[in-house]
């Protein structure tokens, strides 16, 4: 949650899924192009690790895609910037391990 507070008051809007877990990532853009897999939008993902991710482009299961995120939304709950309020050592807590995220 460290980072949410900074997001949604950029205007981000974040939902997290309540009714349990899903690890895939999806991404949908502009109706044409999907991604469905594992890579996680991180340095360690994207160059260190071996993700399994499948690129869709202008294919009838992107729109398949967008429609299970939009279904999935339903059952999500928004996250508000009074989520996000912790005391002062957390905070600091919070901002002390930041440091070192680039690391792990």
């Amino acid at each position: 949650m460290q980072y949410y507070r900074e997001l949604i008051k950029s205007g981000v809007k974040i939902y997290e899924y309540t009714n349990g877990f899903i690890h895939s990532k999806t991404f949908v853009s502009d109706d044409r192009t999907a991604t469905v897999g594992t890579t996680n939008l991180d340095f360690r993902s994207l160059y260190l690790h071996y993700e399994c991710g499948a690129l869709l482009y202008e294919a009838k299961a992107v729109m398949e895609v967008k429609e299970d995120f939009l279904q999935t939304l339903e059952i999500c709950q928004q996250v508000t910037e009074k989520d996000c309020k912790t005391n002062i050592v957390v905070h600091l807590l919070q901002d002390i391990l930041r440091l070192f995220a680039p690391l792990m």
